[in-house]
């Protein structure tokens, strides 16, 4: 069976004020050109199927054209499921009636996971959608207290479809979160945090034991801990956070035992989304910008020392998607009022920020304590904001 594993793709993303419908739609035609070319079995939507959970009708627009040619005329049959961007209610609307045309889209998280059951020559292959869903609510389904946060959440999902499924076939799981093995995971700006105070991690050996794990979340291309454990990453670069990665569509081939091989296709942005570094007056100099493509996504640092008058409209000039620019601190001249906040502040998550600003301003610890205090009250914050 041939798998194409996406996810995160976020129709309807604004990025810096500029709407991404047509870079989304020029992808979504080379991803049906790539279908078209691999002729899949399945395709797999690892959540975050739109930005937010109200996308414009443009999203809704665009996402309904591309599924209905690829379900209709090219009869894939496509797995998707909500994010912690998009609406289960919204997501999941129409999903039985979907279901008989070969698209599986599923909205709310279930007590019972069913299975997906699709059958190539060497028998059925299993797959079990799992949407992203709050712990809180994981908790409710299942009447249980011990759930505290995503990873008992998980952990108690993935128990019960172990103990259930069969013990022959072939077994994939997707789902949508935070997992983490052995390495650190990279992520990006773009990423909008689960929770705050480390609960949104997810141990990856609740999912050993399958033959595929198709992950959404975080918008690199990578492995977890195993090769079989995979993040296929977004469709495109949406902060500048992500302008050294290299996007991709994976492409799973398993056969009769479950075996896999899996390969990156590189998709091909209507416009790169890259930083340049340098003096204003050489960022202008045709020698420098002549060979590269000044239509995309820039974002520049400058390193001229002093003010400069209006260097954002004089590189628009140049480079009409400039969408933000910055100017290089340099440490003599910033001095001792210059924090570890300051210096790595898009590194730092908001409860790091909050920790470093209460202390600088109390001049007193940030003790575990606040710590907790403080991320429950921004988890409840983030969990309300979601509702509205």
């Amino acid at each position: 069976m041939k798998i194409l594993h996406t996810g995160d793709w976020h129709i309807g993303k604004l990025v810096h004020g500029i709407h991404m419908t047509e870079d989304q739609r020029y992808l979504l035609e080379q991803l049906m050109v790539l279908i078209k070319q691999e002729k899949p079995d399945v395709m797999i939507i690892a959540g975050d199927i739109y930005d937010r959970s109200i996308p414009p009708v443009e999203a809704v627009e665009l996402l309904d054209g591309f599924l209905s040619e690829a379900v209709l005329t090219y009869k894939l049959k496509i797995i998707a499921i909500a994010g912690n961007h998009d609406s289960s209610d919204r997501v999941g609307f129409a999903s039985r009636i979907l279901t008989d045309q070969g698209l599986y889209i599923h909205g709310n998280i279930r007590k019972v996971i069913e299975p997906i059951i699709i059958n190539d020559e060497s028998g059925p292959v299993y797959f079990y959608p799992i949407p992203y869903g709050e712990p809180a609510i994981i908790r409710g389904i299942y009447d249980d207290d011990s759930i505290k946060d995503h990873d008992t959440a998980m952990k108690r999902i993935l128990s019960d479809i172990h103990a259930n499924k069969p013990s022959t076939g072939r077994h994939i799981c997707i789902a949508h979160g935070f997992v983490m093995g052995v390495m650190e995971a990279e992520t990006s700006e773009s990423e909008r945090p689960l929770s705050i105070g480390g609960s949104e991690y997810v141990d990856v050996s609740h999912f050993e034991g399958f033959d595929y794990v198709a992950l959404g979340h975080l918008h690199k291309p990578q492995k977890v801990k195993h090769e079989y454990i995979r993040y296929a990453g977004s469709l495109l670069k949406y902060s500048f956070s992500e302008a050294n990665q290299k996007k991709s569509v994976t492409v799973v081939d398993m056969d009769d035992s479950g075996n896999v091989k899996i390969r990156q296709v590189s998709l091909t942005p209507l416009r790169d989304m890259r930083m340049i570094k340098g003096k204003l007056e050489n960022l202008m100099d045709s020698k420098i910008y002549s060979d590269t493509k000044t239509e995309d996504y820039i974002m520049a640092v400058l390193t001229d020392r002093g003010e400069l008058m209006d260097a954002i409209g004089k590189l628009r000039s140049i480079y009409p998607n400039i969408l933000k620019i910055e100017k290089e601190v340099f440490e003599r001249e910033a001095g001792m009022m210059q924090t570890s906040a300051g210096r790595e502040f898009a590194k730092k998550n908001i409860l790091e920020l909050f920790g470093e600003f209460y202390e600088n301003v109390s001049a007193e610890a940030f003790t575990e304590d606040k710590r907790d205090v403080i991320a429950s009250v921004m988890n409840a914050l983030e969990q309300e904001g979601r509702a509205l």
